[in-house]
């Protein structure tokens, strides 16, 4: 199987939300992941960039009638960096997740500038 991107999640940001997560929403997020981790033009359904901002994306998972999103970006060529990630319970995105995902982005930045 031939990727097109690889994933990594930046510090415990990602990874804390989703512990915290059921099996059933893991499981629909590791398959999101998988999709982007293999698909060469993901489906905006699934990953698509934040209007707006200088490099973020926001990568959509729905299970049943809840909606989640995880922050990303890229780092050299298709290095997708997830950052944090919400469960998503109105139709804007809510301006405090916007504002971490930027500052993360940022901190990420600066850590790994070459």
């Amino acid at each position: 199987m031939n990727f097109e991107r690889q994933v990594i999640a930046y510090k415990n940001y990602f990874l804390d939300f989703y512990v915290m997560q059921t099996d059933n929403v893991q499981v629909k997020i590791e398959w999101t992941l998988n999709l982007i981790r293999v698909t060469r033009q993901v489906p905006e359904k699934y990953f698509r960039h934040l209007e707006g901002t200088k490099g973020l994306y926001e990568i959509r998972i729905e299970v049943g009638s809840n909606i989640y999103r995880i922050f990303s970006f890229f780092d050299k060529g298709n290095l997708v960096v997830l950052g944090n990630a919400f469960h998503k319970k109105t139709q804007k995105t809510p301006k405090m997740e916007l504002e971490k995902a930027i500052k993360i982005m940022e901190e990420y930045q600066d850590e790994y500038k070459a």
